[in-house]
């Protein structure tokens, strides 16, 4: 798997189509630092979405929001991330998720099985 850079001005188009296709697929959420270590935050829950907030006078984040009722409901937010990096399988299909943030601490969201979104079928167990 080689990881692709998204530049920053194309993340408002990139989370959105990425939301769009991978929403209801199984991920894990983990964030991994110098002062934390590697931590779970969230195993196999359904991804909601990854969007960026940003105001004139505010830094950037990124929100990855999780889970399908509110008790497994998982909202992690990234302020000032500065790298996102989408690793892609030998096929093609969306693997995972990596985003750094500007004091090193890196979140990474793994798709439970990763394929083509047109091999989905749309159907999302309950």
């Amino acid at each position: 798997m080689q990881p692709q850079e998204i530049p920053p001005q194309e993340w408002h188009s990139f989370f959105d189509s990425f939301s769009r296709q991978h929403e209801g697929w199984l991920a894990t959420l983990e964030v991994l630092g110098p002062d934390v270590g590697a931590q779970e935050e969230a195993h196999d829950l359904p991804l909601e979405g990854v969007s960026v907030a940003s105001e004139a006078d505010k830094s950037e984040s990124i929100a990855i929001n999780m889970g399908k009722t509110p008790e497994d409901h998982i909202s992690h937010t990234i302020t000032k991330p500065e790298h996102v990096w989408l690793e892609r399988t030998d096929d093609g299909a969306d693997a995972a998720l990596e985003i750094e943030s500007a004091d090193e601490v890196k979140t990474l969201l793994r798709f439970r099985s990763p394929m083509l979104p047109e091999f989905v079928d749309g159907v999302v167990a309950e």
